[in-house]
């Protein structure tokens, strides 16, 4: 039996009321974009913080800094946002547990946390790249201009090490808006799930998928060109140049 093409099927009514099955896709990116600056937004301070200690002079930072890399690292996405979902719940005091049970929008907090601590470590493995990879001088040149540590990190270190580690920053933030498909397991309609349950209903497989192929490939795109922008404007002129002719 051969497959019945249907593209008009984007303007049916869906069986839920709530407008059309175009509608439900758009509402699904909405839920996906939400997740991912949320959990972003917190990525990046979390990986920052973490970035920042393992560079530190100070041992027991540093090793705090690699146990919180090494713990988020190295356990699977998809089964971390289980153990935020199901499991912590119920290694909290009942009281506790249930609250976060009976929570609004449960499915799409406990996927902001999840996304954003899985994040964070990756975040933080590159931004400790960025600020190792700066010449030892610029430390001293703080010191020898009376700024403490945290001041020579804010004022000195990091702008420098964020403006070298944008391009893998990029990969970061479409990798999170990609990795928001996983929370479907726990129930957030977010782009990927409200794409299944069109197929469901409709059995258009095809039409449903391409159309979330196209939305997630238009998304990434404009993050690209969004992003490349932010770096032309932030570059510092010969400072990437000079740093790589002075490694060879």
């Amino acid at each position: 039996m051969s497959y019945k093409w249907n593209w008009s099927i984007f303007w049916a009514d869906n069986p839920e009321g709530s407008g059309t099955f175009f509608t439900t896709l758009l509402s699904g990116l909405w839920w996906t974009l939400a997740t991912a600056v949320c959990a972003w937004t917190i990525a990046l301070l979390l990986g920052t913080v973490v970035g920042v200690c393992r560079t530190t002079p100070k041992p027991w930072l540093v090793r705090l800094g690699n146990a919180y890399v090494e713990l988020f690292r190295n356990i699977p996405l998809l089964v971390q946002m289980f153990l935020w979902f199901f499991v912590l719940p119920e290694l909290l005091p009942v009281s506790w547990g249930d609250a976060l049970k009976q929570m609004p929008h449960a499915p799409f907090f406990t996927a902001v946390v999840c996304l954003a601590f899985f994040t964070s470590v990756r975040i933080a493995e590159q931004l400790k790249a960025g600020i190792q990879s700066l010449p030892r001088g610029q430390t001293m040149a703080g010191k020898a201009m009376g700024l403490t540590l945290p001041a020579t990190y804010r004022y000195v270190l990091l702008p420098q090490a964020f403006r070298i580690i944008l391009p893998p920053l990029t990969s970061e933030f479409l990798n999170i808006i990609k990795n928001t498909s996983v929370a479907l397991t726990v129930g957030l309609m977010e782009l990927t799930a409200r794409t299944r349950a069109m197929q469901e209903f409709t059995f258009q497989v095809f039409e449903a998928f391409a159309a979330a192929t196209l939305i997630y490939l238009l998304v990434n795109l404009l993050v690209v060109q969004g992003m490349r922008r932010l770096e032309r404007r932030l570059a510092v002129p010969g400072l990437i140049a000079s740093r790589t002719a002075a490694g060879h």
